[in-house]
């Protein structure tokens, strides 16, 4: 069960998750022990599933943003266990996702240059068959965020 006190207290872990407890504490009006204990139930529960430092993409070199979409006619489980395999192995791929409708997952890669995009691409289409790959450029970041929407949490209850 999330009640209004963990919420808040998930509000401030995601714009800052090292703020001291005592400080969290403080914000949510909890002593440093009880806000802790929550924080640690929360992370018991899998809520917080990890807490993380967030880069500035151009500042380590991987300033290009590449939304790719693939199709495939393979939808045997052992080709998708593979499949899946083979983007685990590509640092570059941010996030993985299994869509609905006519394409049948997206990658969103980061890469320093568009060089650099080809390559991997290459290696990509030489690791697995893939029907169609279609890559398109982010042209312009217009919002990016890490912290999700904690007004969904229903009735005081987490739902998995």
């Amino acid at each position: 069960m999330l009640d209004k006190m963990d919420r808040n207290i998930l509000a401030i872990l995601q714009r800052d998750c090292t703020m001291p407890v005592a400080e969290i504490g403080r914000q949510v009006g909890l002593s440093t022990t009880p806000c802790w204990r929550r924080i640690q139930k929360m992370e018991d529960q899998e809520i917080i599933q990890r807490r993380v430092a967030l880069l500035d993409c151009k500042k380590i070199n991987a300033g290009v943003t590449v939304f790719v979409s693939i199709s495939t006619s393979q939808h045997e489980q052992k080709w998708l266990d593979r499949f899946h395999e083979v983007i685990r192995k590509f640092p570059e791929v941010v996030e993985f996702y299994r869509m609905s409708g006519q394409v049948d997952y997206l990658l969103r890669v980061v890469v320093p240059d568009i060089e650099r995009y080809d390559i991997f691409y290459k290696k990509l289409i030489s690791s697995i068959e893939l029907s169609n790959v279609s890559s398109s450029f982010a042209m312009e970041q217009i919002k990016f965020t890490t912290e999700l929407p904690l007004e969904y949490i229903a009735n005081g209850a987490a739902k998995s």
